[in-house]
């Protein structure tokens, strides 16, 4: 045998557990290789759905482009910045040992993977994907999806769309960007089986994320763009969204038919019931239009009552996000990975005030839950309600026999 063997961790897990790959270092689309990058940017989102598995040096297991690899199957491997500029040619990625193989070795046992349970006591699940292919998939497999939910920067990266060029360029434009995402969203409303909705989350974009997808206009460069100008309190700064979500809902209302009673949009990285009000006059609501909330702040915890007061359809727990908050611990920085628990107290008692607080006012609420922890959330929290990326709903459901 003569092989050397790297260490990596696991970002993301994937099917098979032993698979061998080419090294693509040029951030270009090469169908089946293994991207290598420094870290998982948008502006990489071709090259990354073209390949097998993508090895990076930086990034932890919960960021936005992790999940959107978690939700298409696409392992994700990190290993130190000297290990990832070694890497050339053709390797042998070990999911099952957590390492990566240079050379030619012998069969190595597997290691059993761990499995969660619980799938089966859980009342309504909410699939988070990144267009509609993954809506055909997730029903193929199981037909038991109660809703699917879309981040709007997703859809634009899945689409082609540059959304602050379209904004910053005037109400026409801006208008022109409500209708393409509308017709994304057609799309996949027309692969929803009966019974099932789509939610879409507003535009959620940091700084930096903005950049990597932004052409013709300069981005400002924030120090920590994680609590920076994002969610609710950009989309009230920006004059011209208003015209755009218009647009969007009236293409909907005039396109979409009977199927237009199934989109609903959600408030993304929002604090309090102000903002909410504030956001609701911003976009020209009525009153009688639904909107949901995206809870993934200390302080929306805190406000969990108030926004079902103030009319929030139903809340929605982000907890990749809401985690690092209470924990102080960056989910993208490996070097405080033991700090950033899921299962901590005081993120399970801040799930669980979310939780009762929906209940109180009769308001649906949706939790976030890694697969590993859907048995111990549904045996710690008053809730039945959970929301999953597709490849870890398909990896604890299983294949079910459909109807002829």
């Amino acid at each position: 045998m003569n092989f050397r063997e790297t260490r990596a961790d696991v970002l993301v897990g994937g099917h098979p557990k032993i698979f061998r790959g080419t090294c693509n270092r040029t951030g270009k689309p090469v169908d089946g290789t293994v991207l290598l990058t420094g870290e998982l940017r948008p502006d990489l989102y071709e090259a990354i759905m073209a390949s097998s598995a993508v090895i990076c040096a930086r990034g932890g297991r919960t960021g936005h482009m992790q999940s959107l690899c978690r939700s298409r199957g696409i392992p994700v491997l990190r290993v130190d910045p000297d290990d990832l500029d070694a890497l050339a040619g053709d390797i042998t990625i070990r999911l099952d040992r957590g390492s990566i193989i240079h050379g030619t070795t012998g069969h190595v046992p597997q290691r059993p993977e761990p499995t969660a349970s619980g799938i089966d006591d859980v009342e309504s699940i909410c699939v988070v994907i990144a267009d509609a292919t993954d809506i055909r998939t997730t029903n193929d497999l199981t037909p038991h999806v109660a809703s699917y939910f879309i981040r709007e920067e997703f859809l634009c990266l899945s689409a082609g769309l540059s959304p602050i060029d379209a904004l910053r360029a005037g109400p026409h434009e801006a208008e022109r960007y409500g209708k393409a995402v509308a017709a994304e969203l057609h799309a996949m409303v027309k692969e929803l089986l009966p019974g099932q909705r789509l939610v879409m989350r507003l535009l959620d974009l940091r700084s930096d994320d903005a950049a990597r997808m932004t052409t013709g206009i300069e981005v400002d460069n924030e120090p920590n763009p994680e609590m920076g100008l994002h969610g609710a309190r950009w989309l009230l700064a920006e004059r011209n969204y208003p015209a755009a979500f218009h647009a969007l809902r009236a293409h909907v209302a005039d396109n979409f038919g009977a199927d237009a009673a199934r989109v609903s949009f959600a408030v993304p990285f929002i604090n309090d019931s102000n903002e909410f009000l504030r956001l609701r006059d911003h976009l020209s609501l009525t009153d009688d239009t639904p909107l949901g909330v995206f809870v993934e702040t200390p302080a929306a915890v805190h406000s969990a009552a108030e926004f079902c007061a103030a009319g929030a359809s139903e809340l929605f727990v982000g907890t990749k996000d809401l985690i690092q908050f209470y924990l102080a611990a960056d989910r993208g920085n490996h070097r405080v990975a033991a700090t950033y628990q899921t299962r901590h107290p005081a993120v399970l008692a801040a799930l669980r005030d979310i939780v009762e607080s929906g209940t109180a006012s009769g308001v649906p609420v949706h939790v976030f839950a890694l697969g590993i922890d859907v048995d111990h959330y549904l045996r710690q929290l008053p809730t039945r309600r959970i929301m999953m990326c597709n490849a870890e709903l398909r990896h604890l459901a299983g294949p079910v026999e459909l109807p002829a």
